[in-house]
């Protein structure tokens, strides 16, 4: 268990650092203070993905689950069942390769996802009109839901607070998070439930717009 917590430490301080990277990449060539706003961006990050996988730890809780948060690993590609690759890739360096390409335009920010697994008390307690021990894809919907809505009310708390940067940064990663592709929260959530998907996209994309226009 220690273990697991440690690992976990790791992979999230390890994502803050390359999204943090990623969004001050122009910076690096010296226009600015690279030492301030790599921190400032470092801040931002630590609350925004913290504040996402603590929501989604209290929605699993809550349905006697349990999750772990790892880097984001390519493996299917298709639809049929033989479009995967030999084994897992992982893509933490994708956020890096795609900037560098693009030149600090395109900050690709979906590089964490996370298994769940039922706690065995799970098997005992009755939810709804069935038992059961395996988490449905509504379950595991909800659980990537509140992780992009934690992100939402992140938004507009740093608006109202007067830290627009952060505001913007959240509601970026929380876009980000609703692409639906291979195993990321957005597919989660899509598969869980396409109103939902639709309605949490427009509503993210709403704010996208403001960002923009601030």
């Amino acid at each position: 268990m220690k273990n697991h917590s440690i690992k976990e430490l790791f992979t999230i301080v390890l994502a803050t650092v390359i999204l943090s990277l990623v969004v001050i990449f122009k910076v690096i060539d010296g226009e600015t203070n690279f030492i301030n706003d790599f921190s400032i961006a470092f801040l931002s990050f630590i609350i925004i993905i913290s504040t996402s996988i603590l929501a989604k730890k209290i929605v699993a809780y809550h349905y006697e689950a349990d999750i772990k948060i790892k880097f984001w690993e390519l493996y299917r590609f298709g639809f049929r069942k033989d479009s995967h690759l030999k084994k897992p890739t992982p893509m933490i360096w994708l956020p890096i390769i795609l900037t560098l390409l693009s030149k600090g335009t395109i900050w690709w920010m979906s590089i964490l996802s996370f298994d769940v697994e039922a706690k065995p008390e799970r098997v005992s307690k009755k939810h709804g009109l069935y038992r059961f021990s395996e988490m449905t894809e509504w379950h595991i919907a909800l659980i990537s839901l509140w992780g992009v809505i934690s992100c939402l009310i992140l938004s507009v708390i740093g608006y109202l607070a007067g830290f627009e940067y952060f505001a913007q940064l959240s509601t970026y990663y929380a876009a980000w998070s609703l692409v639906p592709f291979s195993n990321l929260d957005g597919t989660k959530i899509f598969f869980g439930n396409r109103s939902i998907w639709f309605t949490i996209s427009l509503l993210t994309l709403f704010f996208l717009v403001a960002a923009f226009m601030i």
